[in-house]
C-alpha cells in the first residue's frame, strides 16, 4: 500500500492514468481493441488514459484491470488509486457555478506538492499575499462581487499548506522582484505589513524568498510568470504552470518542464541571497510612504 500522505487525489488521477496506459501497452492492445472487449465508446478509454475525467468509475476500472490481467497487488494498487481519485476537495467547485475560481488542477498539484517553484515579476505570489494585498488586486479585475469573494476563500485556504505540521508541507522556493513592491495600494501600513509578512515567512525553515533588485540590471525571466510542482515521488513528473491575466497553461511534456526548470535556476541564481532579500525588505519598509 502507497504512503496515505504522498500525495492527493490530482496526482492520484494523473497516476492512476498513466498505470492504465502502461499495462495495456503490456497487453500489446490497441485502445480500440480494449474498447471493444469492453463494449466501450472509442473515446471513453483514451479519456481515461488522457487523465481526462473528474471521478473514476471503480467499475470501468475493474474492467480494465481484468482484460489486462492485473495481479492482485496491481488490483490493490488500482483500488487504492481509485479511491484517492473520487475524494471531493476543496477546491473542486459545484458543476453548476458558472463563474469557478479554478478552471484546472493548479490548486491540486499545488496541494501535492513537496517542492514549489514560484517566479512573478509583478505580483507577490499568492502563497505569500497577506489579505489586504488580495483584496486590492482582486479589486481591479473585472469579477463580480460574489467571485470575489470566494478567490479570496480560496487563496487564503491554499496558504495553509505552509502549515501543515504533519510533515507533508511543501518546500516553497519564491523570487519576487523590487517592482512587485513599489505599486502603491491600499495604505502605508497595509504595504508596511504585506512586507513584515513576506520577511516573516522567509524566516520559516520550508521557504526560501529571494528578491530581484533594479539595481541588478536585467535579469533572466523579464516577462516569465512560472510555477513548477515537484513530488514527493520521483515518479510522478514534475508540473509547470504559466500564468497571465486571462488564463494559466499547463506544461507537462518532459523537454519543456526541465526549460522551464533551467529558466528558473537562473532567475533564482541572479536574484539576492535569503537574508539579504530579508535585509532589503527591513529598509523598504522603514522607507516607504
Amino acid at each position: 500500500m502507497i504512503d496515505g500522505n504522498a500525495y492527493g487525489a490530482t496526482v492520484a488521477k494523473r497516476r492512476l492514468a498513466r498505470r492504465l496506459a502502461a499495462m495495456r501497452a503490456r497487453t500489446g492492445m490497441s485502445l480500440n481493441e480494449a474498447s471493444d472487449k469492453l463494449g466501450w465508446s472509442r473515446g471513453r478509454l483514451n479519456r481515461f488514459e488522457g487523465n481526462q475525467w473528474r471521478q473514476p468509475d471503480p467499475s470501468h476500472i475493474r474492467d480494465l484491470a481484468r482484460i489486462y490481467g492485473a495481479s492482485a497487488d496491481e488490483r490493490e494498487e488500482l483500488e487504492d488509486l481509485v479511491a484517492r481519485a473520487r475524494a471531493r476537495m476543496w477546491w473542486h467547485e459545484p458543476e453548476k457555478e458558472q463563474d469557478k475560481v479554478f478552471s484546472n488542477e493548479f490548486a491540486g498539484f499545488e496541494n501535492d506538492a513537496a517542492r514549489i517553484s514560484v517566479y512573478m515579476p509583478l505580483v507577490l505570489p499568492g502563497l505569500l499575499q497577506t489579505q489586504a494585498y488580495i483584496e486590492a488586486l482582486l479589486g481591479v479585475g473585472p469579477w463580480p462581487p460574489p467571485w470575489r469573494e470566494r478567490a479570496l476563500a480560496a487563496r487564503l485556504r491554499r496558504q495553509q499548506i505552509l502549515d501543515r505540521a504533519d510533515g507533508t508541507a511543501p518546500r516553497l522556493v519564491a523570487v519576487i522582484t523590487e517592482a512587485s513592491l513599489l505599486y502603491r495600494w491600499g495604505s502605508p501600513e497595509d504595504r508596511r505589513a504585506q512586507l513584515a509578512h513576506l520577511a516573516a515567512m522567509s524566516r520559516r525553515p520550508g521557504v526560501e524568498l529571494r528578491m530581484l533588485r533594479f539595481a541588478g540590471g536585467p535579469h533572466p525571466g523579464m516577462s516569465s510568470v512560472i510555477n513548477i510542482f515537484d513530488f514527493p515521488d520521483d515518479e510522478d513528473p514534475s508540473v509547470v504552470y504559466l500564468e497571465n491575466d486571462t488564463a494559466m497553461q499547463e506544461v507537462t511534456k518532459a523537454s519543456e518542464v526541465h526549460a522551464y526548470k533551467e529558466t528558473f535556476a537562473r532567475i533564482r541564481d541572479a536574484a539576492l541571497a535569503p537574508a539579504a532579500t530579508r535585509t532589503h525588505l527591513d529598509k523598504l519598509s522603514e522607507t516607504l510612504e
